[in-house]
């Protein structure tokens, strides 16, 4: 008897991310890239690092790329080149990674937090200008789920007060705010490509972008001189050339992530007691996360496991409230967006192979947890 396809289909695991859907389409592009690179034995600052930095400049549509070893190396980094010392302040919302926040820290600088607009769960221009003091030194603006943040108001203010603006651009690449790329908004931005991330390579890597050129390489001036202490922080040429393939394809990509994201929003949209996401007049999302808000979403994340679907939650303790930060003081209420957002957002299956049958599955789950609430 043949098996019933649909019903093999139904069965089987969803994941939040399919990586492995994605090497299979790519792998022999990827293959061929690290084959190149074993051949030329130059593996550290060669062609594909090189070309990699002016590919990723030419997308964020700045003249400066600077590949480095992590996201967080990024930011830590670009807080450094704009001027960030021990004692500074550094504005941030709380709704974030924690690797936005352990940046300012490895500088012994003082993160300083503004809270988020519940709708687009980044950074409210507003908050910023209660948290400014003699003190501050930059402010980071994250583009959080694949969605930038109200960038104007952000940089009108900072100039006003000759405050840098550093972007958080870790799962926002290929975004767009009012007809302008994420990376080109404030004065540096900082990439992330972890794995999971819609441009990931195959472990860690980031990148600073800029309009002006960055400090690397233990801040050598020239070969064995250095001005002042640097970070060794560089891109090897494997990921580098991995990289280059995988952002062949990041266009395509990110068009098939918005398709899907527009198919969840006309679907869940229709159940009662579910929020999704918000995307205002000229911003484009790129849908690193298709996160919703519900007020039962522990009970909902335990019905998709259940149900072999995989979901996340990002981020359940905002940086307000992480024990990193308990000497700041700071106690729940203090940021009532960002603890809403911890307590009710909930990511669901979202990567460019996303079957519309899968997809179906997820809402169905999401549809019924509802009904039972």
């Amino acid at each position: 008897m043949t098996a019933n396809p649909t019903f093999t289909t139904a069965a089987a695991p969803i994941p939040q991310l399919d990586l492995a859907a994605q090497y299979a389409a790519i792998g022999a592009e990827v293959r061929e890239a690290v084959d190149r690179v074993l051949a030329s034995q130059h593996f550290v600052l060669g062609r594909e690092g090189t070309a990699l930095e002016q590919e990723i400049a030419a997308l964020c549509q700045v003249p400066h790329g600077v590949a480095l070893a992590s996201g967080t190396d990024a930011l830590i980094l670009a807080l450094r080149a704009c001027g960030v010392r021990a004692g500074d302040e550094v504005i941030l919302p709380p709704f974030t990674f924690v690797a936005t926040g352990s940046a300012v820290s490895a500088l012994n600088a003082k993160p300083v937090f503004a809270d988020i607009r519940l709708d687009t769960y980044n950074i409210d221009p507003a908050e910023i200008e209660r948290c400014v003091t003699p003190r501050t030194r930059a402010i980071i603006a994250v583009h959080l789920y694949g969605m930038a943040a109200d960038m104007d108001p952000i940089v009108a203010f900072a100039r006003s007060r000759n405050i840098p603006v550093i972007e958080d651009n870790a799962q926002a690449i290929g975004a767009s705010y009012k007809a302008r790329p994420t990376g080109s908004l404030g004065d540096a931005a900082c990439l992330s490509f972890y794995p999971t991330k819609n441009l990931g390579a195959y472990g860690d890597a980031g990148m600073v972008v800029t309009k002006s050129a960055e400090l690397r390489n233990h801040g050598q001036t020239e070969k064995y001189v250095s001005a002042e202490p640097g970070w060794n922080s560089r891109l090897d040429e494997i990921q580098a050339a991995i990289l280059r393939v995988k952002l062949r394809h990041l266009a395509e990509w990110q068009r098939a992530r918005q398709a899907h994201a527009a198919e969840y929003t006309k679907r869940l949209s229709k159940i009662p007691g579910v929020t999704t996401p918000a995307i205002p007049a000229g911003y484009d999302h790129v849908f690193h996360q298709y996160t919703i808000r519900v007020g039962n979403r522990d009970a909902l994340h335990r019905a998709l496991t259940e149900k072999k679907i995989g979901s996340a939650v990002y981020y359940p303790v905002p940086l307000h409230l992480q024990p990193l930060y308990a000497s700041l003081g700071h106690k729940l209420g203090d940021f009532p967006n960002s603890e809403q957002a911890a307590r009710e957002a909930l990511s669901l299956p979202m990567f460019p192979e996303l079957r519309i049958d899968q997809l179906e599955r997820v809402v169905e789950v999401v549809a019924e947890s509802q009904r039972n609430r």
